[in-house]
């Protein structure tokens, strides 16, 4: 039986997006035959291991349609034969009225690629993320007449407008989601609030080892060996790092410490910026962004893992950074912020500290308290652990996932297709 799914990503690989990577592996070991649509060309210049693991073909539709006209030209042409192709236009034009923007009209000439170029019997359209990549899947499925749904996860529902969630939450098979809030929020906007499903990311644990607890007990007192702090996650706006930086220069002179970040972003230049006017530059270290297994090395070898999340002005923030389940894991009491899905892992004064968001001093006191008293982290962390191995398996995403695909009529499409 041809098992084939066309994937569409924002952009791959990704080292920010590992949970993605992650559940396309485990489909293909669920027998589904892959093939990606991306966006974007990959921007970061390392890869995690496992996607060299993952044997899906990678097809990269034009990121701006003026660089590839002629493709472009051909889809089109391809396309307008289609019996789907008048209720994709029509659709695209009452969506434009509501957004007249390029973005807009790059989805729907992506979509005319996409379509043209869709591996033949393509059983299944399923789209990451539900503002552009569900754009192109959305006009794509019009076209070629193939059922699809989508995963939704935090920055493409909370800046999105209503109007565009809803219609596409209706036009979906079904659409999962990685937060209580994101899934609540969902099923308000849905028609059949019983096409939306709560699915968490989870981990893999044969990759994220639990390790036993066997670090120092540094407690900030001993000039040559400070207590480690780290970070993982990019520099943008609803990462809180500017945030981190105050509540760092706000720390005691006398204690010692050393913070560690790790990613990207677009305001790296501007957190160095501040760092080197508080004056840490001697206790900090920006690392850009590294493959996976160099972030789970500096995992075991840190003491404390700290993201104080925020919104942003446009609304934008994180569902529940994997970077935390993945802290979590490996026995690492965390600090955060009570913002969408971390509550549904960090419990306050259990696994880890929840501060208020945009709040220096709340979060200084916080890591003061942790950075001298190695016991408690070390309790912390160990019931962290404990909470990702009972509720953040992967292996139950994807039991999830398979079985929405197996339910919802995608055998027999897939049979369908093979005859």
């Amino acid at each position: 039986m041809n098992k084939k799914i066309a994937v569409v990503l924002k952009g791959y690989p990704r080292l920010s997006e590992t949970f993605i990577a992650q559940e396309l592996l485990e489909l293909e070991r669920a027998g589904f035959e892959l093939v990606i649509f991306a966006l974007r060309r990959p921007t970061d210049k390392a890869r995690h291991p496992i996607h060299s693991e993952i044997k899906a073909p990678v097809i990269y539709l034009p990121e701006y349609l003026h660089e590839e006209p002629m493709r472009v030209l051909k889809g089109w042409f391809a396309s307008r034969r289609r019996s789907g192709y008048r209720k994709a236009f029509h659709t695209l034009l009452k969506d434009f009225r509501r957004d007249i923007s390029r973005n807009r009209l790059r989805r729907f000439g992506q979509a005319l690629v996409m379509a043209n170029e869709l591996p033949q019997n393509t059983a299944w359209i399923y789209a990451h993320f539900i503002h552009t990549p569900a754009s192109v899947a959305y006009y794509t499925h019009m076209m070629v007449d193939t059922q699809w749904s989508c995963s939704a996860h935090a920055k493409d529902i909370w800046t999105s407008p209503d109007w565009e969630l809803s219609e596409k939450l209706d036009d979906a098979s079904w659409t999962v989601t990685c937060t209580e809030s994101g899934y609540h929020h969902l099923r308000t906007l849905a028609q059949d609030q019983n096409t939306v499903e709560l699915v968490h990311h989870g981990l893999d644990l044969s990759r994220f080892q639990r390790t036993a607890d066997l670090r120092p007990p540094r407690d900030g007192s001993d000039i040559n060996d400070p207590v480690r702090l780290i970070t993982v996650g990019r520099a943008v706006e609803k990462k809180g790092l500017d945030t981190l930086i105050d509540a760092l220069a706000l720390l005691p002179a006398t204690l010692n410490w050393k913070w560690t970040h790790i990613g990207g972003g677009v305001l790296s230049d501007n957190i160095a910026e501040q760092i080197k006017r508080l004056g840490l530059i001697e206790k900090t270290e920006l690392l850009g962004s590294r493959p996976q297994e160099f972030v789970l090395e500096t995992y075991r070898n840190s003491d404390l893992f700290v993201l104080p999340c925020r919104i942003a002005d446009d609304g934008d923030r994180d569902g529940l950074p994997n970077v935390l389940v993945e802290a979590q894991s490996q026995n690492l009491a965390c600090v955060s912020t009570p913002i969408s899905g971390i509550v549904e892992l960090i419990e306050d004064g259990k696994n880890g500290l929840l501060i208020p968001p945009n709040d220096a001093t709340a979060l200084a006191k916080a890591l003061e308290t942790l950075i001298k008293d190695p016991q408690n982290r070390g309790k912390m962390g160990a019931a962290g652990a404990d909470k990702v191995e009972r509720q953040f398996d992967h292996r139950q995403e994807i039991t999830t996932l398979v079985n929405l695909l197996e339910h919802s009529g995608i055998d027999r499409k897939f049979q369908a297709a093979a005859e």
